[in-house]
């Protein structure tokens, strides 16, 4: 193996999205089982689709919930059902996703659940409140798991990987993306492959639970 420990098996949710991708390569290189299922094969908004999937798996060291979606607009302009399907994907498929492997990780007496957060989170954006509010209350979710399962050995932290050229930002306006870039003390955006490297190391952290980690360098006041 090239990082001579045991492989670790690996689960990330939105298996098609590009940070995904980036992560699981990232993963396999290092000879790790990786299970990565797109929206077609495990639904995150599907109960039934989450515990049907995970529970056919022998083990899940670590979970990487990365499943989401965003519907951008004004507060007045966005319909219930798309303000629902914000938190559908971004929180609940996070909780079921967790529920389900939380029950594999507590037989094990080990696990890590990573999941991936945002700095909207932290500050909000605007036109995403909806995408806002999902991502705060995955903070709130991963603290509370870290210190539910800590005493079991699961570990739970949040990962904000920062502006990411991806599909997801793909729509934005040459001058909103300027302006995003311009709040970077860098002057340029994070990759996908810096964020992968960054999961795939704290997925071996074996003291480390509870926190957030931003990973672009946009600098904000200690509060």
């Amino acid at each position: 193996m090239s990082d001579n420990v045991t492989p670790l098996h690996i689960l990330i949710s939105g298996g098609e999205g590009d940070l995904a991708r980036a992560v699981q390569a990232e993963f396999c290189a290092r000879d790790n089982v990786v299970h990565a299922p797109g929206r077609k094969v495990m639904d995150v908004r599907d109960e039934a689709a989450v515990e049907n999937y995970i529970s056919g798996l022998s083990r899940v060291d670590v979970l990487i919930a990365n499943a989401g979606l965003t519907r951008d607009g004004a507060l007045t302009a966005l319909s219930l059902d798309d303000f629902k399907e914000v938190l559908d994907v971004n929180l609940l498929g996070t909780f079921l996703c967790a529920r389900a492997a939380l029950k594999l990780m507590v037989k094990q007496r080990s696990g890590h659940i990573l999941l991936i957060g945002s700095r909207s989170a932290r500050y909000g954006t605007r036109g995403q409140s909806a995408y806002a509010a999902a991502k705060a209350g995955l903070v709130g979710f991963a603290q509370s798991l870290a210190k539910e399962y800590g005493g079991r050995n699961i570990r739970c932290n949040v990962v904000l990987p920062g502006f990411l050229e991806t599909k997801m930002t793909a729509t934005l306006t040459p001058a909103r993306r300027e302006e995003v870039r311009a709040e970077h003390a860098l002057g340029r955006f994070n990759t996908v492959e810096n964020a992968a490297r960054f999961i795939a190391m704290l997925a071996r952290l074996d003291h480390v639970s509870g926190q957030v980690f931003t990973l672009d360098s946009r600098i904000d006041r200690w509060t």
